[in-house]
């Protein structure tokens, strides 16, 4: 018996038919799904710290369980002691089973241990995409903290095939991201 992960399964089992009856669908091809989940960490810092590109991508690696890439700067910026193929940062994109563990983890364990969590904000880019900004990758218990030196915060992207920010904000409250309690139009 092959593996699937447990959100896989509610995505086929329960939010589609949910989908299906709040946007009265005709075929199941229209339903939204979520096609990928894109991981950055920007280190401006890392143009005077060398560490902190290595650092960041076993962090990130640990994380995801994927291996993460640098992102290079585009082209030199002189007042940021910035030359054009510097790294600057890391990004991973998970896709398929990875990336339906990874929200399971970001949505039962790491979003959880915030301090004074009250729920993400929920602002879409209006196409039905979201991305949400962490200021501490701490909040992953993959993360050793006493081999933390320095903090660093993230941005993670879910990509959807949603047409619209509502069937976007619906398909992702069906997975169960906590957002805020706001009326929605």
């Amino acid at each position: 018996m092959k593996y699937t992960p447990t959100l896989k399964k509610k995505y086929k089992e329960e939010i589609i038919p949910v989908l299906m009856k709040e946007f009265n669908y005709k075929s199941i091809m229209q339903i939204p799904k979520i096609e990928k989940i894109i991981i950055n960490q920007g280190l401006g810092q890392a143009i005077t710290d060398k560490k902190l590109i290595d650092t960041a991508i076993e962090e990130l690696a640990s994380i995801t369980g994927q291996s993460p890439v640098k992102t290079i700067s585009r082209k030199d910026i002189s007042n940021f002691k910035l030359r054009k193929g510097m790294p600057i940062g890391v990004k991973v994109t998970l896709r398929q089973d990875k990336m339906y563990e990874f929200l399971e983890r970001l949505i039962s364990i790491a979003l959880p241990r915030i301090r004074d969590f009250r729920g993400i904000d929920a602002k879409l880019d209006k196409k039905g995409n979201y991305t949400l900004g962490i200021l501490e990758q701490i909040i992953f218990p993959e993360i050793d903290i006493d081999k933390i030196n320095k903090i660093i915060g993230m941005q993670i992207t879910f990509v959807t095939s949603a047409n619209t920010d509502k069937e976007g904000y619906a398909l992702l409250k069906e997975f169960g991201l906590p957002f805020k309690n706001i009326k929605r139009d």
